[in-house]
């Protein structure tokens, strides 16, 4: 299941609590028309990958911080993050791509 970030402390906590598992990050906004189409297909993934990955959503127009801090320009953005380092990270709404990209790190 997708968690939905609060703050900065709250990804920070949800990161370190995530140890060796691949963290995607879902940087979107409720407006955006992309994030709701590839949204529930992330959602799908969360759940059927539950024991290798968790997935943060960051809202950027709640968070501004985070978007800013990782230099989020365009929506959705997937940042992809392993023992609390960034290790991957795309634009775009591309099921395909994202699934892909999480395989191949998990």
């Amino acid at each position: 299941m997708a968690i939905h970030i609060k703050d900065a402390d709250d990804l920070k906590t949800r990161l370190s609590e995530a140890g060796e598992k691949l963290v995607v990050i879902d940087f979107m906004a409720t407006w955006c028309g992309p994030c709701k189409m590839i949204g529930p297909k992330l959602e799908e993934m969360a759940n059927e990958m539950a024991d290798a990955i968790v997935v943060l959503k960051v809202d950027v127009d709640e968070c501004e911080d985070i978007a800013t801090e990782y230099n989020i320009n365009s929506m959705p953005t997937f940042v992809f993050i392993k023992s609390t380092k960034k290790i991957e990270e795309f634009s775009g709404a591309n099921v395909d791509k994202l699934k892909n990209t999480i395989l191949k790190l998990k």
